[in-house]
């Protein structure tokens, strides 16, 4: 079931999102990852749209919007691959007409994932944190 984050679901997101961020960014240092916890616990999520997959009590996935930002879409590492990345997606695209996002240009998995979806690959550009080459992507309705 897909539903509403609630604050009380924060330390499952927060480990779906470290666990998942490591192994699919294994080109970036894990410590990079964990450094930004706190700033994922304290300001991107409670600042975000943010819903979650919940199945018998826990939660196997969430998607994060900001604005018309895909800001994070993550499933626990037992659960890739079950479909439930494309049931948060759906919930992304009937929430938002326009969805904006960018990836590491090195996590193919992902962008074959995105473009699956819709989304086109809109230009290229530097991470500024990581130095590492992210494409920004585009889904229009």
């Amino acid at each position: 079931m897909i539903r509403n984050f609630q604050q009380y679901d924060i330390d499952q997101v927060i480990s779906i999102w470290l666990e998942a961020s490591i192994k699919a960014h294994d080109f970036v240092d894990s410590e990079f990852w964990k450094s930004k916890v706190k700033d994922m616990r304290e300001i991107y999520i409670p600042s975000g749209e943010t819903y979650v997959y919940e199945k018998e009590g826990i939660i196997k996935g969430f998607v994060s919007l900001y604005d018309d930002t895909l800001a994070a879409i993550f499933v626990s590492l037992d659960s890739q691959g079950t479909g439930i990345g494309m049931q948060l997606m759906r919930k992304a695209k009937n929430v938002r007409n326009t969805l904006n996002l960018t990836v590491y240009k090195e996590n193919t998995k992902s962008i074959e994932f995105y473009k699956k979806c819709g989304f086109k690959i809109e230009q290229e550009q530097i991470d500024k944190h990581t130095g590492h080459l992210e494409l920004v992507m585009k889904f229009n309705s």
